[in-house]
């Protein structure tokens, strides 16, 4: 079975760029502004091949969105076999939303690194502990995100004896309607019925105009074995002092990580973002 590849774009080092910019002044030259692909490593089901983007194309000229989406798409025609992309956020700020939706990942691909982070990271985590806990993200998404769990969980629900399933209320939608066919897999193959938890609404955080901010949060019911995040800001899961937990953020927000390090400092914080950075990186020094 052929390996997909999935091709890191990622920002270039500081100590790179003044190398980089030597040979992208001999390019440009010739009106050439050109990428460099480099196969830093491979997990279970997928290689990762990481591509360094500097801020600029020539000395300390930015580049342009179409430049550097033409430039990104070249280096693809030069990888074989199954492929797809992964932007890392600064990348996508240099995009802009107008090119950006070019190299967004397949559902599939990202399904495929989140079975990999399970299984890395969480696997023996929910054998311990017997438990899981998804928090959903947007309304709109919720079918999707939890068919990904469903195929997530299925090789571990054995072991799961408490499943908490953290949603957003919508007025006037019933929940159980909603998620039905989801959850009757759960308890007529493993006899597991999922908790389903509306998040609640907390006051107290600071926006722009100084009103106090509503924020949704997962509440009283505590969280371990392994939490997976698909919500777009954090939703403060009650963690027990010194309960065994590894958080897996889908979103790969690097203010989640902040808030979780600063409330509970043992969780392990792990995202797709996280993960593909330490291949490109593990790569690089050696």
């Amino acid at each position: 079975m052929e390996r997909e590849k999935i091709v890191y774009y990622y920002p270039m080092q500081e100590q790179r760029e003044q190398q980089n910019n030597f040979f992208m002044a001999m390019r440009r030259r010739f009106r050439e502004e050109k990428l460099t692909l480099r196969y830093y490593g491979e997990a279970d089901e997928f290689d990762v091949a990481g591509c360094a983007v500097s801020p600029f194309y020539y000395k300390k000229r930015p580049w342009k969105p179409q430049m550097l989406a033409e430039a990104m798409e070249n280096v693809l025609r030069h990888v074989e076999g199954m492929t797809d992309t992964w932007l890392h956020p600064q990348i996508a700020v240099l995009l802009t939303e107008a090119y950006e939706g070019r190299f967004l990942p397949r559902r599939e691909t990202v399904q495929m690194v989140a079975a990999q982070l399970v299984r890395q990271y969480a696997a023996g985590m929910i054998g311990e502990c017997g438990e899981a806990a998804v928090l959903l993200g947007a309304p709109a998404d919720t079918d999707g995100q939890m068919q990904m769990t469903r195929e997530l969980l299925q090789p571990y629900l054995p072991k799961i004896n408490r499943l908490l399933i953290f949603y957003e209320e919508i007025a006037e939608t019933d929940i159980w309607m909603e998620l039905g066919s989801h959850l009757d897999e759960y308890y007529y193959e493993y006899g597991l019925v999922p908790q389903l938890e509306p998040y609640v609404t907390s006051y107290g955080g600071k926006s722009d105009d100084l009103c106090e901010e509503a924020v949704l949060k997962c509440g009283k019911p505590r969280c371990g074995g392994m939490i997976l995040d698909y919500s777009g800001r954090f939703r403060y899961p009650k963690i027990l002092p010194g309960s065994k937990a590894v958080y897996i953020d889908m979103m790969s927000e690097t203010e989640k990580e902040r808030l979780l390090r600063r409330k509970t400092p043992w969780i392990s914080y792990i995202s797709p973002l996280k993960y593909l950075d330490t291949i490109v990186k593990s790569g690089y020094d050696s």
